[in-house]
C-alpha cells in the first residue's frame, strides 16, 4: 500500500502496481459481492450495522460503564438517540444479538473509520474541530455503504473510476485509519481490563462497533504489505516511522480525552443511573420495591434492606470515594479515644442535675434549686460505666411487676416505702406491687375509683394525657395504660433514691424534674388531666405560685385530681393546708367537682376542674392572681421563670384551647381544629395537609421498612424517644405497638409540640446541646431524624454521641436518617465504641444508619471534677 500511494503521489507508476491496483479491484469486487450475499441472508438487516455517533457515544460510555445490565443500558442509548434527533430501527436493541464479526472486512470498514471519530466526538464537544475532514469524508461513505436498498459506494465508484476510488480509500485508512483504529483497539483493551463482566453481558454489541472496526483496520495494513512487497524498501520505512508518529500523537490526544470525559462526564452520569436503578438490581432484596419511603421535604429513601452505602457505577469513583471515607476513617478514630466517667453519682450520673460544683455555689435551696438544671458549659465526653451485673432489661408487661436488682441496684426506697407497697426486694428482682402512698391496695382501683366520683373523666376517651406530679416509681401512670391513657410522670433526683429510675426500668413513662422556680419543659394548656397524690409540693405558699403553673399545663375544662391528708385528715397543720387550698382554687376560678374517699385505701380524693371561659375572672372582686399580661406566651417554657399569675382562656374558635380535642383515638388522626389552611406547615404545604402529609409518611416507613426491614425485635422495645419529632407522626404509627414514645422538639425548631399533645400523645422541649433529664439506661429505642447534622453545626457533636450512649440502654437500638456525610461520621464513632451496625443505606445523599449499643465500656478514666463530691 505504500508504495502504491507515493508512487500515485510521486507520479510513479510500474506495470507492477498497475497489476496491484487491478488485482486489489478485483478483490474489492468479490468482498463486497459475498457481503451482499450474506447481509441478504443473514437475520440482521443492513440497516442495523450502521452505526450513528450517537450509537458510538453510548458504546463508549458501555465500555467506561461497569453497568451490567444490558437492556437496561439499551433503554438508555434510544432515549439518547431520541433527544439527539437520530431515527432509528424500532428493532435496533436486537441488533446486538448477532456477532458482526461473522461479517466480511470491507463490510464494516467504514464503521471503523466512523466510530473512531465520533468517539471523540462523544469525550469533549470541541473535538470536532480536531478531526480531519477525510475521515468525515470516510464516515459519510461508510454510511451510505450500508443504507438499506442501494449499491455500496465503493462499489458505484468502481464503475467510474476504479483507480481513484482505490487510491483514496487508501490515503483516508493512511491519515487516520491506521492510528484511530490501534486507538481504539487499545480502548478496548483498557474497557476489558475495566469491565470483564459488563463486556460478558453486551459482547455482541462492542464486537459490532470497536471490535470490528478494530480488527478490520489491522488487517488490512497486512494486505496493503502484499501489494507493495516488491517496492522501495526506504519508502516503506518512512512510511512506517510516519504512521508511528502519528499513532503515538494521536493516541495520546485520545487517552487524554478519555481520561477527561471519565472525570467529567461519564463518573456522575453513572452515578445518576445506578442510583435509579439500583432497587431494580436488589428487587429480590427488598420486599416491597413498590412502596418507598417518601420524605415530606421530597427526599426519597426506598424500603430498607441490608444493603451497603451508595452505588457508584466506575471503578474510578469507587477507588475515590474508598479512599475519601478511609481518610476520613483515619483521621476520626485518631481522635474518639473514650474514657470512663469517673464521678460521685457513678452509673446514676445526670450530667445537668450532677453539677455538685454548681449546686455548691448556690445563694439559697428553699425553692429547690438544688434539683434543678444545672449544665455544665462543657459538657462530658465520656462514658458512664454500667452496673455490676447488668443485664438485660425484662420485657413488658412483666417489667412493671419486677425488675433485675442489679440493674438498679438501690434498696433505700424499699426500706423507706416497703410498707405501702412501693418497691419490694425478692432475691435477684425488685417486685413492684402496684401500690402507692395513696393507693396501697393497688393503683387499678385507685384510677377506678376516681372515675366513678368523676364520670366525665372519661379515662381513655375524653381523658388521655395525664401529668403525675411526684410521681413516686409512677405506678400510676404505670396502671393507666390498662386505660388507655398516657401519663407524664416526674419527681425530683432526691432521697427517694433512683425513684424514677425504677418508673424507666418498669417500662413507665418518667423524667427527672422539680418544681422550683422555672416553668416545666411543656407548652401551656396541653394536659387533659394534672394528677399530685402526696406529692409533697407545697400548693398554697407564695400566692400559689406552683399551683398556678398547673394551671398554665392544664387544657380549659380539665381536671386536677388532689389526693393527699389535708382533704380527710383533722390534724392542725392539714386543717390549715385545707383551708388555704379552698381559698387559692375559689380565686383561681377552679370548680370543685367531688371530694370523696376511698375506702378501700382510707384516703380522700379532690377533683377540681379548671374554667373554659374568661367569666369568672371578670366576675372577681380582687384580681388576685392577677391575670398576666397579654405579652406573657403560656407556651414559653424553656429556662422561663415561674409567675404568679393566670393566662386568660382562649375563646376565638381557631384559637387552641377554645375547644376540647375529640375523643381518643380519633384525635390521633385528625388534624387539630386550630391548624388552617392560611398557615404553612414545616414542609411547606398547608398546615391541615402538612399534618396529613407527615402522618402518612410515618405510617409507611414504620410498616414498610422499621417494622421488618431493620431486623428488630419489636418485642424488645418498650421505652422510646424521638429525638427530633415534628408532629408525632413516628409515635403515631407505632400506636398499636406496647411502646410509648418520649417526643422532643428542640428550643430552636417549630414549635409543634402543642400538636403533638392535641393529638393524644406527649413530650417535652429540650436543647440537645445539653444533657436529657434522665438516667442513664433509660431507653430501648432513640430515633433521630436530621438531628445530628443540625446538632454539628452548633454543639459538641462528640458531647451528644455520649449523650446518646448514656440514655440508651446496652442493646438498644438507634434509628438515624440524615445525610450521607452526618451518618459517614456517626457510624465511624459509633465503630469506636464497639456498637454493632445493623444497617447503613443511602441515595440521593441521603443515609439511613440502624446500630445497636454493646456492653462495651472503656478502661481509661476521664474524672469530671465538677461532678465530683468535696
Amino acid at each position: 500500500m505504500a508504495l502504491g500511494k507515493y508512487s500515485r503521489v510521486d507520479g510513479r507508476k510500474s506495470s507492477s502496481g498497475y497489476c496491484s491496483t487491478v488485482t486489489l479491484v478485483v478483490f474489492v469486487a468479490l468482498c463486497l459481492v459475498g457481503v451482499w450475499m450474506m447481509t441478504s441472508s443473514s437475520v440482521v438487516s443492513v440497516q442495523t450495522v450502521d452505526m450513528s455517533s450517537q450509537d458510538t457515544k453510548n458504546e463508549v460510555r458501555t465500555q467506561v460503564s461497569e453497568n451490567n445490565e444490558s437492556n437496561e443500558s439499551n433503554e438508555k442509548n434510544e432515549s439518547n438517540e431520541n433527544s439527539e434527533g437520530n431515527t432509528q430501527n424500532p428493532s435496533k436493541s436486537k441488533q446486538y444479538e448477532d456477532n458482526p464479526g461473522d461479517l466480511p472486512d470491507d463490510a464494516t470498514k467504514g464503521d471503523a473509520n466512523g466510530t473512531v471519530a465520533q468517539e471523540e466526538n462523544n469525550s469533549n464537544s470541541q473535538e470536532k474541530a480536531n478531526v480531519p475532514e477525510k475521515t468525515t469524508e470516510n464516515s459519510k461513505e461508510g454510511n451510505q455503504e450500508e443504507k438499506p436498498g442501494k449499491p455500496s459506494t465503493e462499489e458505484e465508484n468502481n464503475n467510474e473510476d476504479s483507480s481513484k476510488v482505490d487510491t483514496k480509500n487508501k490515503e483516508g485508512q493512511k491519515e487516520d485509519g491506521e492510528p484511530k483504529a490501534e486507538d481504539k483497539d487499545s480502548e478496548n483493551r483498557e474497557s476489558k481490563s475495566e469491565g470483564e463482566e459488563s463486556k460478558g453481558q453486551g459482547d455482541s454489541k462492542e464486537g459490532s462497533g470497536s471490535g470490528t472496526g478494530s480488527n478490520d483496520a489491522n488487517k488490512k495494513p497486512d494486505e496493503d504489505s502484499w501489494e507493495t512487497k516488491d517496492g522501495d524498501k526506504t519508502e516503506s520505512q518512512i512510511q512506517e516511522k510516519v504512521e508511528e508518529k502519528v499513532k503515538e500523537k494521536v493516541k495520546e490526544k485520545v487517552e487524554e480525552k478519555v481520561e477527561e470525559t471519565l472525570n467529567e462526564k461519564v463518573e456522575p452520569k453513572q452515578e445518576q443511573e445506578l442510583d435509579s436503578s439500583s432497587g431494580e438490581k436488589k428487587e429480590g432484596q427488598i420486599k416491597d420495591h413498590n412502596s418507598n419511603e417518601v420524605f415530606p421535604s421530597g427526599a426519597e429513601l426506598l424500603n430498607e434492606t441490608a444493603m451497603q452505602n451508595g452505588a457508584f457505577s466506575t471503578q474510578a469513583a469507587q477507588s475515590k470515594n474508598a479512599k475519601e471515607v478511609k481518610s476520613s476513617e483515619a483521621k476520626q478514630e485518631s481522635g474518639y479515644k473514650w474514657k470512663l466517667c469517673n464521678v460521685t453519682a457513678g452509673s446514676d450520673y445526670i450530667p445537668c442535675l450532677d453539677n455538685l460544683l454548681a449546686i455548691k455555689s448556690l445563694k439559697t435551696t428553699k425553692h429547690y434549686e438544688h434539683r434543678e438544671r444545672h449544665c455544665p458549659e462543657d459538657p462530658p465526653t465520656c462514658l458512664v460505666p454500667l452496673p455490676e451485673g447488668y443485664q438485660h432489661s425484662i420485657e413488658w408487661p412483666k417489667s412493671r411487676e419486677k425488675i433485675w436488682y442489679h440493674n438498679v441496684p438501690h434498696t433505700k426506697l424499699a426500706e423507706i416505702k416497703g410498707h405501702q407497697n412501693w418497691v419490694k426486694v425478692s432475691g435477684e428482682y425488685l417486685t413492684f406491687p402496684g401500690g402507692g402512698t395513696q393507693f396501697k391496695h393497688g393503683a387499678l382501683h385507685y384510677i377506678d375509683f376516681i372515675q366513678q366520683i368523676v364520670p366525665d373523666i372519661d379515662w381513655g376517651n375524653r381523658s388521655r394525657v395525664v401529668l403525675d406530679v411526684g410521681c413516686g416509681v409512677a405506678s400510676f401512670g404505670g396502671f393507666l395504660f390498662d386505660r388507655d391513657v398516657l401519663t407524664m410522670s416526674f419527681a425530683p433526683k432526691d432521697e427517694h433514691e433512683a425513684q424514677v429510675q425504677f418508673a424507666l426500668e418498669r417500662g413507665i413513662p418518667a423524667i427527672s424534674a422539680v418544681m422550683g422556680t422555672q416553668r416545666l419543659p411543656f407548652p401551656g394548656r396541653v394536659f387533659d388531666v394534672v394528677h399530685c397524690a402526696r406529692c409533697r409540693v407545697p400548693w398554697h405558699i407564695e400566692g400559689g405560685k406552683l399551683l398556678l403553673e398547673l394551671n398554665r399545663l392544664l387544657r380549659p375544662g380539665g381536671f386536677f385530681v388532689w389526693s393527699a391528708t389535708p382533704i380527710y385528715q383533722k390534724l392542725p397543720e392539714d386543717v390549715e393546708i385545707w383551708d388555704a387550698m379552698k381559698k387559692l382554687t375559689k380565686s383561681m376560678c377552679w370548680e370543685v367537682i367531688s371530694i370523696g374517699k376511698d375506702r378501700v385505701n382510707s384516703v380522700g380524693v379532690a377533683v377540681y376542674r379548671k374554667p373554659s371561659t374568661n367569666d369568672c375572672y371578670q366576675k372577681r372582686l380582687q384580681n388576685d392572681p392577677p391575670l398576666c399580661k397579654e405579652s406573657d406566651d403560656p407556651n414559653a417554657a424553656w429556662g422561663v421563670p415561674l409567675q404568679s399569675c393566670m393566662h386568660k382562656v382562649p375563646v376565638s374558635e381557631i384559637e387552641r384551647g377554645s375547644q376540647w380535642p375529640v375523643q381518643w383515638p380519633a384525635r390521633l388522626e385528625q388534624p387539630p381544629y386550630w391548624l388552617l389552611n392560611t398557615q404553612v406547615g414545616v414542609y411547606g404545604k398547608p398546615a391541615p395537609e402538612d399534618f396529613t402529609t407527615d402522618y402518612e409518611h410515618w405510617k409507611r416507613v414504620v410498616s414498610k421498612s422499621y417494622i421488618n426491614g431493620l431486623g428488630i425485635n419489636w418485642s424488645t422495645v418498650r421505652n422510646a424517644m424521638d429525638m427530633r419529632s415534628v408532629y408525632g407522626g413516628f409515635a403515631a404509627a407505632l400506636r398499636d405497638m406496647n411502646i410509648w414514645v418520649m417526643n422532643v422538639v428542640s428550643i430552636d425548631a417549630p414549635d409543634t409540640l402543642p400538636i403533638i399533645y392535641e393529638r393524644g400523645l406527649f413530650g417535652i422541649y429540650h436543647n440537645w446541646c445539653e444533657s436529657f433529664s434522665t438516667y442513664p439506661r433509660s431507653y430501648d429505642l432513640l430515633h433521630a431524624d436530621h438531628l445530628f447534622s443540625k446538632i454539628k453545626t452548633k454543639c459538641d457533636f462528640e458531647a451528644l454521641v455520649a449523650e446518646v450512649d448514656r440514655i440508651l440502654r446496652p442493646e438498644g437500638k438507634l434509628i438515624v436518617r440524615d445525610k450521607v456525610e452526618t451518618i459517614n461520621e456517626l457510624q465511624t464513632m459509633l465503630n469506636t465504641m464497639h456498637w454493632e451496625v445493623r444497617l447503613t443505606y443511602s441515595k440521593d445523599r441521603e443515609g439511613l444508619l440502624c446500630v445497636q449499643k454493646s456492653l462495651w465500656r472503656p478502661k481509661e478514666v476521664e474524672t469530671i471534677t465538677y461532678a465530683i463530691a468535696s
